[in-house]
């Protein structure tokens, strides 16, 4: 047990703040659409759905673009906003006219872009995208120790939001306490994150379900050389998707990203737990030509549990009340994480005082 119990302090010492910048910075996330009703002028109450009006609306986007966007994602019920990607940091918001109302041309240009950034690649890039994997790791292994440290103490629980006194002894009782309070949510939000970031797991984690070489076959696209999508019937080939999954919303296109490379679209199926959905489709952007579909309710099952993991990490099924619940465990482990390494760097243990005569 004194083993368990020096690394998980020693661990939690080590890369507390960098768990307590994940939670701080995924929390403020789950409330970006907010933010952006605040922030960006939108005065459209309805979405467009309607194929050919949204064919319409992609066609004026790539005209009126100086810069070559490279994705679409359309506007959802959230918020009326249409975001267009011009390049990995750069990109702009269009209302339902398909016109550029704001815009950025680096992650520091706008809060949620550098907020995004700092959450998911620690400002560094695809490493910090792995850093950030193996933090939520270490995660998993900080729930595991901490029950089984928790499990002996486990008549004196008490809640606490905050260190009755900041002395060490205080705060290892309501980082405790509250550690397993909130285990399960922690444990779910990490467990998504790692599914998310590192590959290799996943595959582990999928393996009993789907083996790594079939979901990585039904995720292929069509291996054919397509022709350039600079003059694409948009309308056309919205209209195709849509006839070819009529349940579905259309949610992004994913423009060719080099020469050869065919047009991608997305939708979201009825059933569907991922905001923008998994299903896609492939088109020859100059013929119009359906290459391949993938419906995501017939992927592998391993592929299908893989799908759940974003919207259940960053609260985008169970409304308002799951964001809540995900808001408080984000900020709960902001908490735990830094005043680990405070207690554990700065906060001498307490020692009383003696007893005058």
């Amino acid at each position: 047990m004194q083993l368990v119990a020096t690394i998980h302090r020693w661990a939690g010492g080590t890369i507390g703040l960098l768990l307590a910048l994940l939670g701080l910075t995924g929390a403020l996330l789950l409330w970006k659409d907010a933010w952006l009703r605040l922030t960006v002028p939108v005065t459209e109450k309805t979405v467009e759905t309607d194929p050919v009006v949204l064919g319409a609306l992609t066609q004026k986007i790539l005209t009126g673009s100086t810069d070559k966007p490279t994705s679409i994602v359309f506007a959802n019920s959230d918020i009326a906003l249409h975001t267009v990607r011009t390049g990995p940091d750069s990109g702009f918001y269009a209302d339902a006219s398909g016109s550029a109302i704001a815009s950025w041309d680096s992650i520091w240009a706008r809060s949620e872009i550098f907020l995004f950034d700092l959450h998911h690649h620690l400002l560094v890039g695809e490493a910090g995208e792995t850093v950030g994997g193996i933090a939520g790791l270490f995660g998993l292994g900080f729930i595991i120790t901490g029950l089984i440290l928790w499990w002996p103490t486990r008549k004196t629980f008490r809640l606490r939001l905050w260190p009755a006194r900041m002395t060490r002894p205080a705060i290892v009782r309501q980082h405790r306490d509250m550690g397993v309070a909130l285990a399960p949510l922690l444990f779910l939000t990490m467990l998504t994150g790692v599914m998310m970031t590192l590959k290799p797991v996943t595959e582990l984690l999928l393996s009993p379900f789907s083996n790594a070489a079939e979901m990585e076959s039904a995720l292929e696209p069509p291996k054919v050389t397509a022709g350039p999508a600079d003059n694409a019937d948009w309308p056309r080939i919205m209209a195709a998707a849509q006839a070819r999954f009529p349940d579905a919303t259309i949610r992004i296109i994913g423009l060719p990203p080099k020469a050869g490379d065919p047009v991608a679209i997305r939708l979201k199926r009825p059933g569907e737990w991922h905001n923008n959905g998994r299903t896609i489709i492939w088109f020859d952007g100059e013929t119009g030509k359906l290459l391949r579909a993938k419906d995501a309710l017939t992927m592998p099952q391993g592929l299908q549990l893989f799908n759940l993991a974003y919207p259940l990490h960053a609260a985008k099924v169970g409304g308002t009340v799951y964001k809540v619940v995900q808001s408080i465990a984000g900020l709960a482990l902001a908490l735990l994480g830094s005043l680990a390494v405070w207690s554990f760097w700065f906060r001498k243990k307490g020692f009383s005082k003696p007893i005058k005569p």
